[in-house]
């Protein structure tokens, strides 16, 4: 499949949520600092003639594809390779100081999942890679080949809250001895051959497996936690951060993140009043994430598991 093609085929999960969660106003600027295939910047983009969009993304051939997607918005929309924890850097060099709203969506796309060469997916033999940006970074092959079978199994059990994560971990090592796992076929196909690893709910066995080793390769989670503050910190008062997450371990990160810049304050409970001098930056806007209908999981099953969280900058 081209990157044309499935770009065509790209579906934003939530959009009108996300539309509505950054609240877009005429002329104003505003961040997709995981751009993909521009699905949300497309429609924000055209919400107003004079809306701009600074988008980011550390996958390169995600961002050629999509410049040639967003050609016709002109300078209207600005494209940085880069990961969005450099987005201090991205808004100074593009001349930004404050945005008007910030989007977060951190699935993997389509087209990363329909590229075998990429390694992502189970459903296509590929090498065992899942490096976002293939230019830097450890692969995946290179985790499951080397790493002692005690630190798979905890990768595993943490970041894929795998149950059999021991079991897992020590059918690799044993497989290892005779030959590399190196392709994403041979560690399903291994994956699923150990005992009690049956589907759940139409779940491939090795579903929380491949989550727990592109979490590693990416460092996706520590990412999360180091861009909220930064994010919120670059809005406009009364801007607004939406996150789109996909698994349980991110959502966790986004809600306790949000909660604490709206209550920062851990003086104890019996002091009368604040003593830390930590004062709130904004409010959740969303007490409980909105989910994906029916309708929109029948019409896109990849946004079966997505929960976006909405976060707004106070108003000084």
């Amino acid at each position: 499949m081209t990157g044309s093609e499935a770009i065509c085929r790209h579906v934003p999960v939530l959009l009108e949520e996300v539309l509505e969660g950054l609240a877009i106003r005429q002329g104003g600027v505003y961040l997709d600092g995981t751009i993909g295939w521009g699905g949300h910047t497309s429609r924000i983009l055209q919400m107003y003639e004079d809306t701009r969009v600074i988008g980011l993304d550390h996958d390169a051939a995600a961002l050629e594809a999509v410049s040639r997607k967003l050609a016709n918005f002109g300078d209207r929309v600005l494209l940085f390779h880069s990961d969005f924890r450099q987005l201090d850097k991205v808004l100074d060099e593009a001349g930004v100081g404050l945005v008007d709203g910030a989007l977060m969506d951190l699935g993997v796309s389509s087209m990363q999942l329909e590229d075998a060469d990429r390694g992502f997916s189970f459903a296509q033999d590929g090498p065992l890679d899942m490096r976002m940006n293939p230019d830097s970074g450890v692969a995946a092959s290179e985790i499951v080949n080397t790493w002692a079978q005690t630190d798979l199994a905890n990768l595993f059990f943490k970041y894929g809250e795998e149950k059999r994560s021991r079991a897992i971990a020590a059918a690799i090592v044993r497989t290892r001895e005779t030959s590399p796992i190196e392709s994403t076929l041979q560690l399903a196909d291994l994956i699923s051959s150990v005992p009690g690893m049956g589907r759940v709910r139409n779940i491939h066995p090795a579903t929380r497996t491949f989550q727990a080793l592109r979490i590693e390769v990416n460092d996706e989670l520590d990412a999360v936690r180091q861009v909220i503050p930064t994010g919120v910190e670059r809005l406009t008062p009364g801007g607004r951060l939406v996150i789109i997450s996909f698994h349980s371990l991110e959502d966790r990160i986004v809600k306790r993140s949000f909660r604490e810049l709206e209550s920062p304050c851990r003086c104890p409970k019996e002091f009368p009043e604040c003593r830390c001098g930590k004062v709130s930056a904004g409010r959740v806007v969303t007490r409980r994430p909105l989910v994906p209908t029916e309708a929109e999981i029948k019409t896109n099953p990849r946004s079966r598991s997505a929960k976006l969280r909405v976060f707004e900058k106070g108003r000084m």
